[in-house]
C-alpha cells in the first residue's frame, strides 16, 4: 500500500516537473559612460583670459534605465594616475559644461604641469544621476595643456630677528603687500632666541630704512628699538603698515603634528621645529600607519589635506592626512605663500 502511494505521487508530480519553464536570469543593465564630444587635442591657457569660459560638449551617459536629471562633471588627473586623485574643473546639468580658464589652470599646476610648458592631462566625464543608482565614469582621454604662471611679484618687507639670526639678507623671512599699498602681512615663526625682531626694506643694515618700536606699543618709527613678543614663542600673524607706521601681532600658537600615526596619538601634538633658511616648520620623526593633521594646542587652529596635492585645508576644510605605511618621515608646513599654506610628508 505504501509503495502504491509513492508511485501515485511520482506519477502526479512528473507533469508538474515537465511543465516548469527554465528559470529566468536577471537582466544585465547595460551602461555607458559619458565622453567629451570632439575634444581639443591641446589647450594653451593665458592669464588675460583667466575669467573666460572653455565650453566642453558631452555625449550623454546611458544608465540602462530612465533618469530624470544627470549632472556631468569634468575631471582631470595626472597621466598614468588612473584617476586615483581626480580634480573637478566644471559641472553642469546639461551636456554643455563650462570650465573657467583660471580653474583649469589652477588644477593643471596642482597636477604638476610646468607654467608655459605644454604637458599632458587626462580628462574624463563623471555622470551623476538624480536617482539612487551608481555614478558612471567615462573613459579617460589625454589633452595637452599649457598653463600660465600664477606667481606675482608682490612687494615684500623683510623681518629679521633673533629667531633667524638677525639676517635681513634672508629672502624667505618676509611678509608681503598683497595690494601693493605699503601694508604688509604674513606669518613669522618665533620659536627661539629673545623674541626680538624689526622690519627692513632691503637686505642690508644701514643701507635701507629699518623700522622698530615707536613711542607707544603698536607704533613704528624708523631706526626704532627692537620689537619684542609678549605672549611667548609661537607662530605670529604680523601686520606692518609703513604708511601709518603701525604694526599688529597675533599669536597663533606652536604648530605640531597630531594623529594616530604620531607618537602622541590624537591627544598630544609633537612640536615642529623652525628652519630659518627656508622659513618653514619641519620635523623628522617615525610614524606608524594611520592619519595625522597639523594643530596648535587647540582644534580651532588645524590643517589637513585638501583636494589639491600639497595644499593644506584649514579646520573643517582639511581632511586627515593618510600615512600608508610605518617608517621615518620628514614633514614640512610652509606659510610663505600669501593666502596658501603648503605641506609635504616624505618617507625617508
Amino acid at each position: 500500500m505504501r509503495v502504491f502511494t509513492k508511485l501515485l505521487f511520482v506519477v502526479f508530480a512528473l507533469p508538474l516537473i515537465w511543465s516548469c519553464d527554465p528559470l529566468e536570469q536577471p537582466k544585465i543593465i547595460q551602461q555607458e559612460g559619458a565622453t567629451l564630444a570632439s575634444p581639443p587635442t591641446s589647450l594653451i591657457l593665458n592669464v588675460a583670459d583667466a575669467e573666460e569660459m572653455l565650453v566642453f560638449n558631452v555625449n550623454a551617459a546611458n544608465f540602462g534605465t530612465q533618469v530624470s536629471e544627470v549632472t556631468y562633471e569634468i575631471q582631470v588627473d595626472a597621466v598614468g594616475n588612473n584617476f586615483a586623485a581626480p580634480l573637478a574643473v566644471g559641472t553642469s546639468t546639461t551636456t554643455t559644461v563650462e570650465v573657467e580658464v583660471s580653474e583649469l589652470n589652477r588644477r593643471a599646476l596642482a597636477k604638476g604641469l610646468t607654467p608655459e610648458v605644454a604637458g599632458d592631462l587626462e580628462f574624463r566625464v563623471k555622470a551623476i544621476p538624480s536617482r539612487s543608482i551608481p555614478d558612471v565614469f567615462g573613459p579617460g582621454m589625454t589633452i595637452s595643456v599649457t598653463p600660465y604662471p600664477t606667481d606675482v611679484d608682490l612687494p615684500f618687507l623683510r623681518v629679521p630677528g633673533d629667531y633667524q639670526g638677525w639676517a635681513p639678507i634672508n629672502d624667505n623671512t618676509v611678509i608681503f603687500s598683497e595690494n601693493s599699498d605699503d601694508v604688509y602681512e604674513g606669518f613669522v615663526h618665533i620659536l627661539s632666541g629673545s623674541g626680538a625682531f624689526k622690519f627692513i626694506t632691503g637686505p642690508e643694515w644701514d643701507a635701507f630704512p629699518d623700522f622698530g618700536l615707536g613711542a607707544t606699543p603698536g607704533s613704528l618709527v624708523e631706526k626704532g628699538s627692537d620689537i619684542e613678543i609678549e605672549d611667548g614663542f609661537g607662530t605670529y600673524r604680523v601686520k606692518a603698515d609703513l604708511e601709518n607706521l603701525t604694526y599688529e601681532l597675533e599669536r597663533i600658537g606652536i604648530w605640531g603634528i597630531i594623529g594616530d600615526a604620531t607618537a602622541g596619538g590624537w591627544d598630544n601634538e609633537t612640536p615642529m621645529t623652525f628652519n630659518a633658511a627656508e622659513n618653514i616648520l619641519n620635523i623628522t620623526t617615525n610614524l606608524t600607519a594611520g592619519f595625522l593633521k597639523f594643530r596648535t594646542n587647540t582644534w580651532d587652529q588645524n590643517y589637513g589635506a585638501s583636494d589639491e596635492e600639497g595644499i593644506a585645508g584649514f579646520n573643517n576644510d582639511g581632511a586627515d592626512i593618510p600615512i600608508a605605511e610605518a617608517g621615518n618621515y620628514t614633514i614640512t608646513l610652509d606659510f610663505k605663500t600669501p593666502g596658501t599654506v603648503r605641506y609635504s610628508v616624505t618617507k625617508n
